[in-house]
């Protein structure tokens, strides 16, 4: 049955033309002396890589490793030592190179080593997705947009794929874009943006280590730097995509009224944590309570919220404006020591005179206890119905809670002090009186 290429789809028809291009160029290829000798070319190429490779690899190894050195020098040298999968493939695509420029010169053709140079670039481009690239982001990146670039750029096919991406055009609403464009926004845009996110996490490191300065001032800072960042990013995208900034102007304008209508909440948040980062009242590691009753340690402070992490491990996310509108207590804001107090009673056989001496004594061997503002301070509370209540305050530099213990530790104390001088902790006693006659149940 004889094959009708008219009647089949378009892309058939195109794919079977290139196939038959393809299979011609192989056989002129096969039949060609100068084309046997590119692939000989080609093979030496190769092997003179293969043999370089294995005398430079170690060299530059040992040349690039820093040790133990934690310097900008040597963080560059171990960026580059990274690269040395590349080195073969790399050498290669060099010799060859320099091979097709001999061979274009005494035959006045070199097909077969261009081709061969493209294989070696494409191996490399491999090596380099495959070995090298280890963010999530630049490895979908490279599986997905630069290993099918490079495998067409191999078969001499990019121009016409993108002849065809580029007639392709995708009407939306009063605008209309071509396939290539909107495949090279989404390249575009994500580099970009992952080297915008890359540049705020070194810069957000450098902020975070500068310890003069106050922790509000640098996640002031920090946030500051990420808006400047994520700015320039946005404009260097529309720059280099050509789209014209005066057409967001409507765009801009819609946004305005939805924060002046839906996004209310989300702009008085953000402007309750710009003030909260000036005014440094409650940053990252205060352990705060709020009139709401949700209380923990600041882990983090984001332009809408601040995250408190309790002792028990829950995350609570605490809207920013509920730091400004509501009354908050923080327990580190004018320095960590914060003063606690353990209750104890003692019997009513006891010389009380002698007991606040005694606690306080016991009380201050703990070596968590501060004498600064003050020393503890055993106080008598009061007259109970088993025994006589006393209470003792006593400051430490902390929080009473998750790894700390220092209540328990204090009461252990008390116990400890009480037994060894002989005085009694009462329990409770009930004096039960029968009053009237007692009748017996008569048989």
């Amino acid at each position: 049955m004889e094959f009708d290429l008219a009647s089949q789809p378009e892309i058939v028809q195109t794919a079977v033309g290139f196939a038959l291009q393809e299979w011609e160029i192989a056989k002129s290829w096969l039949l060609s002396p100068a084309a046997w000798s590119q692939f000989g070319l080609l093979i030496v190429a190769y092997v003179l890589a293969i043999l370089a490779t294995r005398r430079l690899s170690p060299v530059l190894a040992r040349l690039l490793d820093p040790g133990e050195s934690d310097g900008m020098i040597a963080h560059a040298r171990r960026f580059v030592a990274q690269f040395l999968p590349l080195l073969m493939p790399l050498m290669a695509y060099v010799l060859t190179g320099i091979g097709e420029s001999v061979v274009r010169s005494i035959f006045d053709s070199g097909a077969v080593i261009a081709f061969g140079k493209r294989v070696f670039l494409f191996l490399a481009v491999r090596a380099l997705v495959r070995d090298i690239l280890t963010d999530p982001f630049l490895k979908l990146l490279g599986r997905y947009a630069i290993l099918p670039v490079a495998a067409l750029y191999t078969l001499n096919l990019l121009g016409v794929a993108a002849a065809q991406l580029e007639a392709t055009v995708v009407p939306l609403g009063n605008l209309s874009f071509n396939l290539l464009w909107m495949l090279q926004f989404i390249v575009v845009a994500g580099v970009i943006f992952w080297l915008g996110k890359w540049s705020n996490s070194q810069s957000t490191d450098f902020i975070q280590k500068q310890a003069e300065m106050r922790p509000s001032l640098r996640q002031l800072v920090a946030k500051a730097v990420e808006f400047l960042i994520f700015g320039i990013a946005f404009l260097v995208l529309m720059n280099i995509m050509g789209i014209n900034l005066s057409a967001l102007a409507v765009l801009g304008g819609a946004i305005g009224v939805g924060l002046g209508f839906g996004l209310q909440k989300i702009a008085s948040n953000f402007i309750s944590g710009v003030i909260l980062l000036v005014e440094g009242q409650a940053t990252v590691g205060d352990y705060v309570e709020l009139d709401g009753g949700e209380a923990g340690i600041i882990v983090k402070m984001t332009a809408r919220a601040a995250i408190l992490e309790t002792y028990d491990g829950r995350w609570i996310v605490v809207p920013n404006e509920d730091f400004i509108t509501t009354r908050v207590v923080n327990y580190s804001d004018s320095g960590s020591a914060n003063r606690y107090e353990a209750p104890f009673s003692v019997s009513y056989d006891t010389d009380i005179n002698t007991v606040p001496a005694i606690i306080e004594a016991a009380v201050a061997k703990h070596p968590e206890v501060l004498d600064a503002p003050y020393p503890p301070d055993c106080e008598l509370r009061g007259f109970g119905d088993s025994g006589i209540d006393f209470a003792v305050e006593f400051w430490v530099n902390g929080i009473d809670d998750g790894p700390n213990k220092y209540t328990s530790d204090v009461l252990f104390l008390i116990w400890n002090a009480l037994k060894d001088n002989g005085i009694t902790i009462p329990y409770p006693h009930r004096t039960v009186e029968l009053t009237g006659e007692l009748r017996t149940r008569s048989e």
